[in-house]
């Protein structure tokens, strides 16, 4: 009996410290689902089966099979299938230009996932609504994947329209690329590259992919009119810059208007520099390129 009752405690106290622990990880998004736009009306329905467009998913379908055979990109595709967090922000890591974590980058891990947590909800509505079936489903095989990764049971039953992996990997390059937009491109080009993982391991046609890069730039969009959500860009960039050195504002502004003559050269940081520097001249109110050879 009292073996019995030290495990009844040990239970309570462990189940009282998960608790505690979900609790301190609750995360708020910005807006409730009612505050966010419907995708149901945003968004056509998913092309039907009879149609031509239903013949080009089926068409990159094929295609998706046929980039399993490259190894490389086989891997990439499994790691995009993990559903986390912490696994997504990994794949950015390099594009980005700096490692992404709850304890390295707070604010920008905070940033990331307050923002998504926001716009997950999204999908919700139109994957019940529209209940399209999944390529791997109807054609009666397996998505590319060894179990680690996604349970092919559990989601197949879970509508193909719109990608929730999609949102999340544009939604990210899109927050991404607003911190670091220098690196803009290689950010959007793994963004991109995440969507088309969804065609290859078979969990997604064509055009879901396709929708939900328009329904994640819909999301960010709304994402933008959310004070705190700027109050926590801000925070993030500034963090970036600290921990890289590089600036977050491109923009050449001058505000001392204290030349005389020849105009003022600044460099993309917005600095002035020597006139033989190659940058932006500010004179008479104008901007021009100055490069020299």
């Amino acid at each position: 009996m009292k073996k019995l009752n030290l495990f009844v405690f040990a239970t309570i106290i462990s189940l009282c410290s998960c608790l505690m622990v979900n609790a301190q990880n609750t995360v708020e998004p910005y807006f409730t689902t009612s505050e966010l736009p419907n995708l149901i009306k945003c968004l056509p329905a998913p092309p039907d089966t009879m149609s031509e467009h239903f013949v080009h998913d089926i068409m990159r379908y094929i295609w998706g099979k046929q980039q399993r055979l490259d190894e490389e990109r086989a891997a990439i595709a499994r790691r995009d299938a993990v559903w986390s967090y912490e696994a997504l922000f990994q794949e950015f890591n390099e594009p980005f230009g700096l490692e992404i974590s709850r304890e390295g980058t707070p604010q920008i891990w905070k940033l990331l996932e307050t923002s998504l947590v926001t716009t997950d909800q999204m999908r919700v509505a139109p994957k019940k609504f529209y209940n399209r079936m999944r390529p791997y489903v109807r054609f009666h095989e397996h998505i590319l994947t060894d179990g680690q990764e996604e349970d092919e049971v559990e989601l197949g039953k879970e509508g193909s329209y719109p990608s929730g992996h999609t949102a999340r990997g544009w939604t990210c390059a899109l927050l991404l690329a607003e911190i670091n937009p220098a690196n803009a491109d290689t950010i959007f080009a793994r963004g991109w590259m995440y969507g088309e993982s969804r065609v290859i391991v078979g969990a997604h046609w064509q055009s879901d992919v396709d929708a939900t890069r328009v329904a994640a730039s819909i999301g960010y969009s709304r994402l933008q009119t959310s004070p705190a959500f700027r109050a926590q860009m801000a925070l993030a960039q500034e963090e970036f810059r600290m921990l890289t050195g590089q600036s977050y504002v491109p923009a050449v502004i001058d505000t001392t208007n204290s030349y005389q003559g020849d105009g003022v050269v600044y460099n993309i940081m917005g600095q002035r520099v020597d006139e033989h520097y190659n940058g932006i001249v500010i004179e008479d109110g104008k901007k021009s390129i100055q490069i020299h050879p």
